[in-house]
């Protein structure tokens, strides 16, 4: 039994505590309801008063529901006294009855410190959460929502991208990442960590004049964000704007779902399952396509009558189908010139693969294909 967790959230929990116990309750208990008890619970622990008050209760409820949970404390190593802090925030989840490891990894600083010390904590997370076939529980809230709306807004990102923070997400690796308290706010972690007597640890990397800074030397951008976009716009607006960029995104991952299954519906429309499984498509008369298996094609008849926005969804899922991944807007905009502003354009070239278009009036394809497995169309003499 987790005698220290259970004494210091309580048997009822009231205010904060109740609010963070609450919410890991139900994340956990609809992950097991859709994919059944998982063997153990990961949970990342940095120390923030987020981690700690999700560790806590997480601990608690898993406790519970007999589910072992083990946390994991990733030391990049980037400042002086990271490792002794580490290893004193692993101690407390222990006493907790938590299994509790510190992971040092080493930050390249490919992409900025701060993504890329982003990466290296979630590649440790991952590899913790492979090896012990169990999802990862982040200390995400709904502040941390809102920052990633303003952050994408000010790249001019779409419904894809505004939908943010997922409560729940599985990555290409099969890991389940869970952000339970993404409903809440941080004065919630904080109110908690103070219920139970918890002292966070705080990082200064994370202050907007810390030591990090961004390549041209101004403050690193979530931080500037949070301590002074999300500020100044309260100011301005004369109101929290945090719940309002929250709701914009789970309105966003609506109709980004909505999309999405339009999409699929549309790529399975205009597919043609024999190149999809591997064989060549149909071409217009007078060609003939010599298509390697692994290619993927899409009748442009059919995604001509489609919404830009469904057309160039169905356009990545047969590139991801061909094999091709990381398609930028400016891929997808080529794509998409292939179907609706066709003027002879030769080969797509895309990150790992090509496109292109083949075949004549209503049987058009567009043809994607991964790097050496490239579509060839021949003129018949």
């Amino acid at each position: 039994m987790c005698a220290d967790a259970s004494r210091l959230v309580g048997a009822n929990p009231r205010g904060h505590l109740r609010a963070c116990s609450l919410a890991v309750r139900e994340s956990l208990l609809a992950f097991i309801d859709e994919a059944g008890a998982p063997p153990a619970l990961v949970v990342g622990l940095s120390g923030g008063a987020d981690s700690l008050a999700l560790a806590l209760t997480v601990i608690d409820v898993a406790d519970r529901l007999g589910i072992p949970v083990l946390t994991v404390t990733v030391d990049h190593g980037l400042r002086e006294g990271s490792g002794p802090e580490a290893r004193r925030v692993a101690d407390l989840a222990a006493s907790w009855g938590a299994r509790a490891l510190v992971d040092t990894v080493t930050v390249d600083g490919r992409g900025g410190p701060e993504g890329a010390a982003r990466d290296a904590r979630r590649a440790a997370l991952r590899a913790v959460a492979r090896r012990e076939r169990a999802p990862i529980l982040l200390g995400h809230t709904m502040d941390d929502q809102a920052e990633t709306v303003l952050l994408r807004l000010a790249r001019g990102s779409g419904p894809s991208s505004l939908r943010a923070i997922a409560p729940v997400s599985r990555d290409a690796d099969g890991v389940t990442w869970l952000r339970p308290l993404l409903g809440l706010r941080r004065k919630d972690t904080e109110g908690a960590c103070a219920q139970a007597g918890l002292t966070p640890v705080h990082d200064p990397t994370n202050d907007v004049d810390g030591p990090w800074r961004a390549a041209d030397g101004s403050a690193l951008r979530r931080s500037a964000v949070r301590q002074r976009a999300i500020p100044a716009l309260a100011l301005a607006l004369g109101v929290d704007p945090v719940p309002a960029l929250a709701r914009t995104a789970a309105l966003c991952a609506a109709d980004d779902d909505a999309l999405n299954d339009w999409a699929r519906t549309l790529t399975a429309l205009a597919s043609d399952e024999q190149a999809l499984a591997g064989g060549a498509p149909h071409v217009g008369e007078g060609e003939r396509a010599d298509e390697p298996a692994g290619a993927s094609s899409l009748r442009v008849a059919d995604l001509a009558g489609a919404p830009r926005a469904v057309r160039t969804r169905a356009l990545r899922e047969a590139a991801q189908r061909a094999g091709i991944r990381a398609l930028s807007g400016m891929h997808l905009d080529a794509l998409d010139d292939l179907v609706v502003a066709w003027r002879g354009q030769g080969e797509i070239p895309l990150p790992g693969g090509c496109a292109r278009r083949v075949g004549r009036s209503g049987g058009a394809r567009i043809v994607l294909a991964a790097r050496g497995r490239e579509p060839t169309v021949l003129r018949s003499q």
